[in-house]
């Protein structure tokens, strides 16, 4: 095969001429003396067009006998056709058959419905079917567009550990791991570690997995999942919420550029995330409280909700359903937040803190926080809360020598992802789910 190989993506650059491409059988139609393959290679699918009589004998047969998933090497002329998918179909003039799956042993994902539990059992080969392949392609074109919003604006990656000696969250949901003679553990956020960047280079960030061992089996939780967490050395909590909106905007805008036609294949509403831009609205923390309590007033909710207590998933969806943007709610009792987050000057019993809820029930994509600048403050919390005080001399240590204001927040990816997708289940975010009681594949 001597014409110049190229990707399904790419074909409308080679429109009229031969090209060659490498890939799998998606599926296979047949009319008469006409066959139409459907060929994908991870960068789209594309409809190929084999009539009987335009081919050899050997080509016509080989395509009518491939069936679904066999690896082949095809052929054929670039035609436009608006009516194509992609705009494009292919008048195959050659192929190549790799391997062909056996009949006795089909591709075990077909077109019909299958269960969850049967997909999951066979995600490595579920993901390669159109709607998530269209997913994976989003989740990577966001995790590259959060990488660009902030290497343009000057922040600095900086890798923090996966093996920590202390959690930063509190201990329950920690997975241990044996470090030789010592106890550590799988990483809950490189927060702290950043804030020792953030001092040493101004502004950075960290871009990795994080673990919570949390024994949820709600469609928003992983135990495993990755984490885009900025931290800015004299920051404001109104600086981080102004951060916080221009990166979410920028993501949106990103995708609806480069990723409309994945989109589409998802089935997501794209007029809904058109309406992304900032300001995006602000409220407090107890101007949310009576809009739940109206909301409960209303018959909307079950329960009253009382101040003082921290928002449940159904508290953040119909706080965020009240909006077509995400919805910032900052100022948060410091009693259900973490211990390392700065009061409020005006009402100390409040923290500095915000969380940006997604609309359409998708619930928290960014949590974040001035962080407490005063040593004597950050002892006598983490002595409140019980933490080791030695593991965590070296972050003390933070405020002792040029202690500033300062601040930061993270962004799960895969919450991001589901709500830009549109998608059900956070599962269906990553190519390999950890949930609660799934570690295969």
């Amino acid at each position: 095969m001597s014409s110049p190989v190229t990707t399904i993506a790419e074909i409308g650059k080679h429109e009229g001429q031969s090209v060659t491409i490498r890939g799998w059988l998606y599926n296979l139609r047949e009319s008469g003396k006409l066959l139409f393959p459907i060929f994908r290679d991870g960068s789209g699918t594309i409809q190929g067009v084999v009539p009987k009589n335009a081919v050899p004998p050997e080509v016509f047969d080989a395509i009518k006998g491939l069936t679904q998933e066999s690896s082949v090497i095809v052929e054929g002329k670039v035609r436009a056709d608006k009516r194509a998918p992609g705009g494009y179909e292919l008048d195959v003039s050659n192929v190549q058959v790799l391997q062909r799956v056996p009949e006795d042993e089909p591709f075990p994902i077909s077109l019909k419905e299958h269960g969850v539990d049967f997909l999951m059992d066979n995600r490595h080969l579920w993901i390669r079917t159109p709607r998530q392949a269209a997913i994976l392609r989003t989740r990577a074109e966001i995790i590259k567009a959060a990488r660009d919003f902030f290497d343009d604006r000057g922040f600095v990656l900086t890798d923090p550990p996966i093996l920590t000696p202390a959690a930063c969250e509190g201990t329950t949901t920690l997975f241990p791991v044996d470090y030789f003679d010592e106890q550590a553990y799988l990483t809950q956020s490189g927060q702290l570690y950043i804030e020792a960047t953030a001092m040493a280079l101004g502004k950075v960030y960290s871009f990795g997995p994080t673990f919570r061992a949390e024994k949820s089996k709600t469609r928003r939780h992983l135990t495993e999942f990755w984490m885009v967490e900025p931290e800015v050395a004299y920051a404001t909590l109104e600086d981080l919420m102004d951060l916080s909106e221009s990166l979410i905007s920028f993501l949106v805008k990103r995708c609806l550029e480069k990723r409309r036609a994945d989109l589409v294949t998802i089935g997501r509403d794209i007029s809904k995330l058109e309406k992304i831009s900032t300001p995006f609205p602000r409220i407090s923390y107890d101007e949310a409280v009576k809009m739940l309590q109206e909301g409960h007033a209303k018959g909307a909710l079950e329960t009253k909700f009382e101040w003082g207590g921290d928002f449940g998933s159904p508290d953040e969806t119909y706080l965020s359903a009240q909006f077509e943007k995400p919805v910032m709610i900052h100022r948060y009792p410091a009693k259900v937040k973490a211990f390392y987050m700065e009061p409020d000057p005006q009402r100390p019993e409040l923290a500095l803190c915000v969380d940006v809820l997604a609309p359409e029930g998708y619930g928290e994509i960014i949590g974040g926080s001035q962080r407490m600048a005063s040593y004597e403050l950050l002892l006598k919390r983490i002595r409140e809360h019980g933490l080791p005080e030695e593991s965590f001399k070296w972050y003390l240590d933070l405020r002792k020598y040029g202690g500033v204001p300062h601040g930061g927040f993270g962004m799960g990816i895969e919450r991001a992802v589901a709500w830009i997708c549109g998608l059900e289940h956070v599962r269906e975010t990553i190519p390999f789910a950890r949930t609660l009681h799934r570690l295969y594949p």
